[in-house]
């Protein structure tokens, strides 16, 4: 004989209660990443190829130099572009555009206002989009999940004992969304800063470091938990 399946609103003799549990942390960043832009630009391909190798590796080799306070650093899109103008019939080069960007990681809040201050004294280096993160094994995610449970389990204690009786079992526990999970993807929780930086001239007295205050990042998370629990006398 099979066994009946339990009907997923219970039954008069195991009643189901279904609740949401919810957590919301406030939480100092752990990362903050900066992105970097080095160009250059020249009437002849190869010498604006050759500047901008030069600058590249000058901002490279300052970054590097922070040691255990980089946790990643990154080089992305390299470009070379002529830059075309009409003569009569013909098309001509008029100039050479060279770009690379540069992306670094920094645990230490503290070195990240230096550092951005001395790349934006590097001959055309542009210092853009501040983002301030978590780890993706974050502690605070660890948290704000078991706060979550913790909350849900509360919640279904006060209407249990709303009704006089008491939870008997835990019948399912899942991330709100978890068979979703397109529409409920992580969001960033970075604060983005464009143009914090520009480019100096290298013969200037060295500006101070900036005063960078990192933003604090919001952690969230939800649960829904399915209990049975006594059958409460109406």
């Amino acid at each position: 004989m099979t066994t009946p399946t339990p009907l997923p609103y219970g039954t008069p003799d195991t009643p189901r209660i279904a609740v949401h549990g919810e957590a919301h942390l406030e939480v100092d960043p752990e990362l903050a990443r900066i992105a970097v832009t080095v160009h250059a630009r020249g009437r002849d391909r190869r010498s604006t190829l050759a500047d901008l190798t030069r600058r590249n590796t000058a901002a490279l080799d300052l970054i590097r130099s922070y040691g255990d306070a980089i946790e990643r650093l990154q080089t992305g899109t390299f470009t070379i572009t002529p830059e075309l103008t009409r003569k009569g019939r013909e098309e001509r080069v008029r100039t050479h555009y060279g770009t690379v960007h540069i992306t670094a990681e920094l645990t230490d809040h503290t070195a990240l206002g230096e550092l951005t201050t001395r790349l934006a004294d590097l001959e055309l280096t542009r210092v853009m989009d501040l983002r301030w993160a978590l780890r993706p094994d974050s502690p605070a995610h660890r948290q704000a999940r078991q706060q979550a449970v913790t909350a849900a389990v509360q919640r279904a204690r006060e209407y249990a004992d709303a009704l006089g009786t008491t939870l008997t079992a835990l019948v399912e526990l899942a991330d709100t969304g978890a068979e979703q999970p397109d529409r409920h993807r992580p969001r960033s929780g970075g604060a983005e800063t464009r143009a914090i930086a520009y480019s100096g001239d290298p013969d200037d007295i060295p500006a101070p470091p900036l005063d960078l205050e990192p933003r604090r990042q919001h952690v969230h998370a939800t649960v829904t938990a399915r209990f049975t629990m006594a059958p409460p006398t109406l």
